[in-house]
Formats: C-alpha cells, structure tokens, sequence
C-alpha cells in the first residue's frame, strides 16, 4: 500500500486553527490591558485619597469631556502622581463650585 502524505492538509488545519486563536486572543488582550488599567488608576486613587472612586472619577471627566483615556490616566498615575493630583483637584474645585451655586 502506497503512503498518503498529509503536508497540505495538515498544514493548512494548523493555519487555520492559528487563526482562530489570534483572533480570540486580541481581544482578551485588549480586555486584559484595559483591567489592568482602571486597576492601577483606582489603586492610585485610593492609596492617596485623590478623589472618592473610580467611577467619580471618570464620570467627572467625561462630562468636563476630557480627553484622556484609561490608557494616559494609567500612565500618568503611575509615573508621575502629582499630574493627577492636579486634575482631580481642578475636577473637585469645579464641580465643588457647580454644586455649591445649585444649592444656593
């Protein structure tokens, strides 16, 4: 009996099942980096008490429509906290201020 030579199929199943697994895994990458990055801007914000949480946080830049991504508030967190302080302290005197005619 002759040998059947399986180069092409079996090649062609390992390219095709690569392909599946990279695309699966871009996006748990994407996903995983973004966790990584909303974790390291609360740790920061929790270790120094620079303002309530996370969510206030974010909520407060969005609606001052700031444009920073997790990715730049990550970053700065981690290298340099003093810019964040300042931030946040802008946020707390501006909507502190909103706040505070509202009531009035």
């Amino acid at each position: 009996m002759t040998r059947i030579r399986r180069e092409y199929i079996a090649r062609r199943l390992r390219t095709k099942i690569s392909f599946v697994s990279t695309h699966r895994d871009r996006g748990s990458q994407k996903r995983n980096f973004r966790h990584l990055w909303i974790t390291r801007i609360n740790a920061v914000i929790r270790e120094r008490r620079v303002f309530y949480s996370y969510s206030k946080l974010i909520h407060d830049l969005s609606k001052r429509q700031l444009l920073l991504n997790r990715k730049k508030l990550a970053q700065i967190a981690i290298l340099n906290m003093n810019y964040l302080y300042m931030i946040s302290n802008e946020i707390i005197k501006e909507v502190g201020c909103k706040e505070s005619t509202i009531i009035i």
